[in-house]
């Protein structure tokens, strides 16, 4: 069984983000109890068009990662901190000398995480995962704060409390009574950038891989 988000919930994300330079709404996606939460960084351009998370070329080389560990997108649930695709405007010099002005990518801010987070904070809370796999240091940040850094304790097995939203009205996060266990990695697209952490991916699903089978034994 899938799990849905409530629609005014989904609403809600839709109306707290509309100040701020984005495009699209994902609404994240997977079954009722997946083996794993994964919590990525915001849509791509991809994304944002498909309205599903992970596609294009991040999503082939999650799907490698998953298939490392025996499991597919169909046994995961996949979402991000910010449900719609941060942009920013950049020129473009074509092959023809011609200058366009073009949209691209661009890491969430701080307020665009807060206006999300009451979408991550139910999520989390009604799928009680058994195991959050952060996807680079956006989603890694959201739950443990912004000291922590995936360059630093990616692979890394923790349990510990996280932060969720205080309220509605607030933009200060408070952490959990609950504590979540939980391996940071890198994100699929870093290996595009970094390809010699590719090995260092590989390692990190191979330590997820033997704490699901662990725990399930």
């Amino acid at each position: 069984m899938e799990f849905q988000i409530p629609e005014e919930l989904v609403a809600l994300g839709k109306q707290r983000i509309e100040p701020y330079p984005v495009e699209g709404f994902v609404r994240g996606g997977g079954p009722l109890k997946p083996k794993l939460l994964l919590i990525g960084e915001a849509p791509g351009e991809n994304e944002a068009i498909q309205g599903k998370p992970f596609v294009g070329r991040a999503g082939v080389e999650l799907e490698k990662s998953l298939d490392q560990i025996g499991l597919t997108r169909a046994d995961v649930y996949m979402t991000s901190p910010v449900r719609s695709r941060p942009y920013q405007w950049k020129e473009k010099r074509l092959r023809t000398g011609e200058v366009i002005n073009k949209k691209y990518n661009r890491a969430p801010k701080k307020p665009e995480v807060i206006a999300h987070a009451p979408i991550l904070d139910y999520e989390i809370e009604h799928l009680d995962p058994v195991l959050i796999v952060t996807l680079g240091n956006v989603g890694l940040q959201r739950l443990l704060g912004p000291t922590y850094k995936v360059s630093e304790i990616h692979g890394e097995l923790l349990n510990m409390p996280i932060f969720k939203l205080e309220n509605l009205e607030s933009s200060n996060f408070i952490q959990t009574s609950q504590s979540y266990t939980i391996i940071p990695t890198f994100h699929p697209a870093a290996i595009f950038y970094n390809p010699r952490i590719r090995e260092q991916v590989s390692l990190d699903w191979k330590a997820i891989g033997e704490y699901l089978q662990k725990i399930t034994q």
